[in-house]
């Protein structure tokens, strides 16, 4: 459980998910690069992991990579990378990204190793943090502003109450240059890496990481944000792309604005689909009938928004707390049962213990991915992360808000629209409307989203534009029927701007992404990893009921 302190510095650090910092990356064109030999050329140099309690055989290296891919020699930075070897005969790496953005691989891997150990039969399973994230050269937008002068009191509200007063207040405008101010802040605070944090440089850094390892082609497995740079990279190193596996895909068209209302909608359909499931047990905090429990839902969240009750953090715990998350929960079908328990004791004794525990690990952001698990004890100190050297900081020196803080820069790097204020004022009346339509639950706490990165220089257009019919293998794109975060419809999507390359697979099931969720989709990844066997284009796998 984290302190009051680290608890209003992670309040804080949602305030700044939600209302946007950060400044985007632009791409050097791909015919006008320098050389890169020296990055290309180098050896990683593997040894045990530093730490307690990490699993047997986890290895620990880092690569460098320039932080301007136009200018190599104005800087480097490294990235953390970890791996388990191969145990049988091994074609080399297959590199994990698990997600996010802002995920970092290597305590992800550390955790969750034993889900990838089917692919050491013919792999050393590869992971990173990627730049600007965990270890390498983490951004933050200030995880100590929590004395109120810089950002909304953490102590009298949430980063989403914060957007919706931000945006439901008697001048907007007013509330925009906040959102300019704390842009300005990360980009302080942050270092020369996070002009240069957009996903297009990302994959520069996958091909680094590709050649440092000794493989001639990439062969990759990437979940939810990692399908995104898996298809960037496709569509930058068509030739020397091997086998590759997206898995819960990510949109490469729509606007964070429209991201952000789909977002609303597949959390919504979760909702229900668990309030289906919750009220066939009578210990259901919500009853036996699940158009009911619907409105009992709506009923407790605006009960807790007019009078929040007491946390063990000593801060109120409101509707909008709740609704994050419950949002969190819905990620995956097997933290059901724990979250209606949590709901029930919420509901029957007031205890917000339960809940809690889903709210504190990451809920409050507005992301497609499982959050990071790797909170740092409440007596962890944290320093300044900038290394001048682009040197791997200490994890104790992973700031608090890393996290949102990055998931934000990057969004924006790949995200080349920035209404003016006017629009952005012009429009709030009709957005507010698409996202209350699209979940009554959800709909004002993913608002954020169309307002997040303003402030911030715009971003590219090189993923939108140019990242379509790639002339790669064959690869195998996953999609879930009941994935909250990234809809069926975008796997389908994407397959048709990647070509024929794309073959898709339908996973009828629930949860976000299918490979820990569904065995058969786990054994048609490993298959097609292991052994090249990709299964028919639009072939299905059951649910697991």
């Amino acid at each position: 459980m984290l302190s009051t302190r680290q608890r209003r510095a992670f309040t804080c650090a949602m305030t700044l998910a939600l209302l946007g910092a950060g400044l985007p990356s632009v791409a050097a064109a791909a015919d006008d690069r320098p050389d890169l030999s020296r990055f290309h050329d180098q050896t990683i140099k593997w040894s045990a992991c530093p730490g307690d309690g990490l699993p047997d055989g986890l290895q620990c290296g880092k690569v460098t990579v320039p932080v301007d891919y136009a200018r190599p020699a104005d800087g480097t930075l490294d990235l953390a990378m970890a791996r388990f070897r191969a145990t049988g005969n091994s074609r080399g790496s297959v590199l994990l990204n698990f997600g996010g953005p802002g995920g970092p691989g290597v305590g992800e891997l550390a955790d969750g190793g034993e889900d990838f150990m089917g692919l050491t039969n013919g792999y050393d399973v590869v992971t990173f943090d990627p730049r600007g994230v965990g270890r390498s050269s983490p951004v933050s937008c200030g995880e100590g502003m929590d004395d109120g002068t810089d950002a909304p009191d953490p102590d009298a509200e949430t980063g989403a109450e914060a957007e919706t007063e931000a945006d439901e207040s008697d001048d907007p405008r007013a509330a925009l240059e906040v959102l300019r101010k704390l842009a300005a802040d990360c980009a302080e605070r942050s270092g020369p890496v996070l002009p240069h944090i957009g996903t297009v440089d990302a994959s520069r850094d996958l091909d680094v990481m590709r050649a440092a390892l000794g493989d001639k082609k990439l062969n990759y497995l990437g979940f939810s944000y990692g399908t995104r740079l898996g298809a960037v990279y496709a569509a930058q190193f068509p030739d020397r792309t091997g086998r590759m596996v997206l898995d819960g895909v990510d949109t490469l068209t729509e606007p964070l604005s429209e991201q952000g209302i789909t977002g609303a909608q597949g959390q919504q359909t979760a909702l229900e689909d668990f309030l289906d499931w919750c009220t066939e047990d009578v210990n259901c905090a919500f009853g036996q009938d699940s158009r009911s429990a619907r409105e009992k839902v709506l009923q407790l969240i605006g009960s807790l928004d007019e009078n929040p009750v007491p946390s063990d953090f000593g801060i109120p715990f409101s509707g909008q707390d709740l609704v994050g998350a419950i949002g969190q929960a819905l990620y995956s079908k097997e933290l059901w049962p724990a979250l209606s328990q949590a709901l029930t004791s919420l509901v029957q004794d007031g205890d917000t213990r339960g809940i809690m525990g889903f709210h504190v690990d990451g809920s409050s952001l507005p992301h497609k991915d499982l959050p990071r698990k790797d909170l740092p004890p409440h007596d962890s100190p944290r320093q300044d992360s900038r290394r001048e050297d682009g040197g791997l900081v200490d994890e104790g020196e992973i700031p608090l808000d890393n996290l949102p803080a990055a998931l934000m820069a990057i969004n924006c790097a790949d995200d080349p629209d920035r209404p003016t204020a006017d629009q952005v004022v012009g429009n709030l009346d009709r957005l507010r409307a698409a996202y209350e339509q699209a979940s009554p639950v959800f709909g004002r706490y993913r608002l954020a989203q169309a307002l997040m990165c303003y402030g911030r220089p715009k971003g590219t257009s090189y993923i939108r534009d140019e990242v379509r019919d790639v002339d790669t293998p064959k690869m195998l794109l996953v999609g879930t029927r009941g994935d909250p975060a990234t809809p069926y419809r975008w796997t389908t999507e994407t397959a048709d701007r990647l070509g024929p390359s794309a073959v898709v697979l339908d996973n009828k099931g629930e949860g976000h992404t299918g490979y820990s969720s569904s065995k058969c989709v786990h054994r048609k990844i490993d298959d097609f990893l292991l052994y090249g066997r990709l299964p028919a284009d639009g072939s299905s796998c059951g649910s697991e009921d």
